[in-house]
């Protein structure tokens, strides 16, 4: 059975950083595209960064103070989220096994953990 497990989330100041790791089990994702969503209460599932054998890829958001990476010795995939902001606040989820053409919508990829928290206070 596949199962994506996220750690790292809490609760951190404006400003502050904070490290989420995805580990996968049941099977090695080190060659499959890689995801990182978020879901605020009352908002839709919003795309935050990917990680692909052709680079990596952030929301509009994000970009510049999140960094996605690869572990492959680990088999983990980790979210540097760094300059936190309060609308960071939300659920982060780790996603699998998406197309590389659709790595930016949720409904792409087949595998999902449980998401962790991250709360972050003004």
């Amino acid at each position: 059975q596949v199962q994506l497990a996220e750690s790292g989330g809490g609760l951190v100041q404006a400003g502050g950083s904070l490290r989420l790791s995805c580990a996968p089990s049941g099977r090695t994702f080190s060659s499959s595209n890689m995801g990182w969503f978020r879901q605020a209460p009352g908002k839709e599932r919003e795309f935050v960064a990917a990680i692909t054998s052709s680079g990596t890829y952030y929301g509009g958001s994000v970009k510049g103070r999140f960094t996605i990476s690869r572990d492959n010795a680990k088999n983990t995939v980790d979210l540097l989220m760094m300059s936190l902001r309060p609308e960071d606040t939300a659920v982060y989820y780790c996603a699998g096994g998406a197309g590389m053409a659709l790595i930016t919508r949720p409904d792409s990829y087949p595998y999902w953990g449980q998401g962790t928290q991250v709360t972050v206070s003004s």
